[in-house]
């Protein structure tokens, strides 16, 4: 009776080991449990970074793509205000003026004097145009095909 009780108690020593074993292995797995908290509170804490970045960032690049939207409206804006007119002649003698307006109304332009403030010239336009751009094209293609000394009058 004597080995068997002895048999036992080897036998529940074996399959319940002690209380310190029992203790750490909760504690360790407390520990890893705390860990895995701690790595998805840190990964949560730089996904919030990174968008905080992402959302000032997007911010920056909306009030630029704004500041250039004001730009190009204010510069419209203030283009408007003028006409561009190519000028292919420019005379003391107002006949001289209108012979050249009507060769070239002639030849299927829309020309018009004009006569400039605080001088005595007036300058035949053959075309005008009311964007700088579509002006500076035609006064290039102007210079090209129709008159070489073609240049631009810009008025108010």
């Amino acid at each position: 009776m004597k080995h068997s009780s002895l048999i036992v108690l080897i036998v529940l020593m074996v399959m319940f080991p002690s209380c310190n074993f029992l203790r750490e292995k909760g504690l360790i797995g407390k520990k890893k449990a705390l860990a895995k908290m701690m790595a998805v509170r840190d990964s949560i804490r730089v996904a919030d970074s990174i968008k905080l970045v992402h959302e000032k960032l997007m911010a920056i690049e909306n009030a630029k793509l704004d500041s250039l939207r004001k730009v190009e409206e204010d510069r419209l804006a203030l283009e408007a205000k003028f006409k561009y007119n190519l000028i292919v002649g420019s005379f003391l003698t107002p006949e001289y003026a209108k012979d050249l307006s009507e060769e070239y109304r002639k030849q299927g332009y829309d020309p018009q004097i004009i006569k400039v403030d605080d001088s005595k010239f007036e300058f035949v336009a053959a075309e005008a145009h009311n964007s700088f751009n579509k002006a500076v094209t035609r006064l290039r293609e102007f210079q090209d095909t129709v008159q070489i000394d073609t240049w631009m009058y810009i008025k108010k």
